[in-house]
Parts: structure tokens; C-alpha cells; sequence
């Protein structure tokens, strides 16, 4: 008679699946977002556009999309699309460093707009907005664990501008660029 042992994954092999992961970062993105004084919840699976919805005090409910990635250097990216409807980028990174720590950047749509690189406008993928994920704690720094939505000052009425550092609050700040440029503007 055979012992039936525990059967070991191989170490590559995460233990959960690619939405298994989505899942879990958008009720993590909420949860923070809560916890900071910002009541969110995930909406249904295949909402177009966004993941969680916000309802910060004496404002606009603010619509926020979650990407979530494996950190790693190199040909890997995390993007959206231009037509995508959402107030707010979130992108989760995870496995960073030796100690496999995650970081969320919370990002206002303007500057992630700003920022993130495009094909050619006669590509088939001109619609696709998207940064490299080694790219992004340099790009972002300023808006990580930004759950209380700050950043651009008044992006809940349109008239938002970029800051440098998100607890500075002051208007006009530019944001570096990738390529040379700044936005100028939420």
C-alpha cells in the first residue's frame, strides 16, 4: 500500500491564477482605499472601464482601475486603453525586491495619461497606453500608497494639476516625463 504524500509545487509555479491575483489587488485596492478614509468596493467582474468605485467625502464617486503585475525587469508592461473610463490608474506590483514586497501606486488618469507611452496612431494598437513595469517606481513614486486620492488637487472637478509630492498639496508642480517632456496639466 502506497503513502499518499503532500504534493510540492514546483517553486516557479505561483499558487494562485492570473485572475485569482486581479481579484484579490482590486479587494486589496478597496480595502486600502477604506482603511484610508475613502469607502470603495470592488464592482462585478467585466465592468467596463474600472474595478473599484470610491466615495470620497463631499465628492464625486471616482472610478479606479487596477492592473496588477509580477515585478520583473525588462520587456514587461502594465497598460490601458485610451477609451477605458476611469478617474484613477492603480497599478499593483508584486514580488518587488529580495523581500517580495508589494507597492500600489494610486495615479490620477491625467498623469498616467501624461506619462505612459503609445504607438503610432496608424497602429492597430494606438488605443493602448502602457509603461514598463521597471519603469514604474521612477514614473510614480510620488503616488504610492496614495489611498487618499490625492495628487491632482481638484481631479474630481476637471481643473487638477500634477504635483511633484502628493502631501505638498500645492497646485502646478510638473511631473517628469518619459522621453524629456512634463505634464503641465491634469
Amino acid at each position: 500500500m502506497d503513502i499518499l504524500q503532500p504534493r510540492t509545487l514546483p517553486t516557479a509555479r505561483k499558487p494562485y491564477t492570473t485572475k485569482q491575483m486581479g481579484d484579490a489587488c482590486e479587494m486589496m485596492v478597496a480595502a486600502e482605499l477604506t482603511l484610508a478614509g475613502i469607502p470603495a468596493l470592488k464592482v462585478p467582474d467585466n465592468w467596463p472601464g474600472y474595478d473599484v468605485v470610491a466615495q470620497p467625502r463631499d465628492a464625486a464617486p471616482q472610478r479606479i482601475s487596477v492592473k496588477s503585475r509580477t515585478f520583473k525587469y525588462g520587456a514587461a508592461y502594465v497598460g490601458y486603453n485610451d477609451y477605458d473610463a476611469f478617474d484613477w490608474l492603480a497599478i499593483v506590483l508584486l514580488g518587488m525586491g529580495e523581500s517580495a514586497e508589494r507597492a500600489v501606486y494610486v495615479i490620477p488618469r491625467p498623469v498616467a495619461n501624461g506619462l505612459a507611452r503609445q504607438d503610432k496612431p496608424t497602429s492597430k494598437t494606438a488605443a493602448e497606453r502602457y509603461f514598463r513595469v521597471d519603469q514604474v517606481e521612477n514614473l510614480f513614486a510620488a503616488y504610492r500608497n496614495n489611498f487618499i486620492l490625492s495628487g491632482c488637487d481638484d481631479v474630481r472637478d476637471g481643473s487638477a494639476r500634477p504635483m511633484t509630492n502628493p502631501s505638498e498639496g500645492s497646485k502646478g508642480s510638473k511631473v517628469g516625463q518619459e522621453g524629456g517632456g512634463t505634464v503641465d496639466q491634469c
